[in-house]
């Protein structure tokens, strides 16, 4: 079933207030900010529900403020590539290739996926359940929605490669920083708060970034201040800042 609405329902400031945990922690003009986006999310981007799915308000509107939050301080002509979201109730099923048992290893099978980008204008496919799950920051460092979003934020550029469209003062720090930080977890050296799953290619390296960025900045900013620096240049943000605060 198809979705398409014209933006932000009325209920809509009271779902984002009520599920989205980073709420509190904005200033007025952030949640100003991300309502405004939230809405054109909502009202240009078409919505499905998988599987006989019930598509409600709640749902479109937890996700959307989700990914609203990257772009906060960008233009939101970045999504131009998230052609649709596509809701699952539950974990989606996919085949091909993941990360293997054993750190820099890959293995082929049917795979139990939390969310998909889908390459070129296509699609974004979630799975609600851990979608507001990230909403809530139940686990810390993990929020699929924001993983995902980052995924169409690389493609930008092309390939994915883990380099989205950056300023020109950015580029040669942000090669030098994340290639030092992805290579050591390739080797099983730890770096703190970044997951192993980051050193499954750099376009996952980049997504797991962006959501310790978002989740657990102030660690990310004590244990890796130069890999901080490099997101907080690229999405114009300072969520460590924003979370010492509240």
């Amino acid at each position: 079933m198809i979705f398409r609405r014209t933006g932000l329902p009325p209920a809509g400031p009271a779902i984002v207030a009520e599920h989205l945990a980073v709420w509190p922690s904005l200033s007025r003009d952030e949640q100003e900010r991300l309502l405004a986006i939230t809405d054109e999310l909502l009202a240009r981007k078409n919505w499905e529900a998988a599987k006989g799915f019930a598509l409600d308000d709640v749902v479109r509107v937890v996700i959307a403020a989700q990914a609203a939050l990257l772009v906060l301080e960008l233009d939101t002509d970045h999504y131009r590539l998230v052609s649709g979201i596509i809701v699952h109730p539950s974990t989606l099923q996919a085949t091909g290739l993941a990360a293997g048992p054993s750190t820099g290893t890959v293995q082929a099978d049917r795979l139990a996926v939390l969310g998909l980008a889908q390459g070129g204008r296509g699609p974004i496919a979630l799975a609600w359940d851990q979608s507001l799950a990230g909403a809530y920051r139940s686990e810390r460092g993990h929020n699929v929605v924001l993983h995902e979003f980052a995924h169409k934020l690389d493609m930008l550029g092309g390939d994915v490669n883990g380099t989205p469209l950056l300023p020109r003062d950015v580029q040669a720090d942000w090669k030098r920083v994340c290639t030092g930080v992805y290579r050591d977890l390739e080797r099983g050296i730890p770096r703190f708060p970044m997951r192993w799953y980051g050193a499954t290619n750099p376009g996952e390296f980049f997504a797991v970034a962006t959501e310790v960025f978002f989740e657990q900045p102030v660690e990310l900013q004590e244990n890796e201040p130069e890999l901080y620096d490099v997101l907080q240049r690229f999405y114009r943000q300072d969520p460590a800042a924003r979370e010492l605060a509240a």
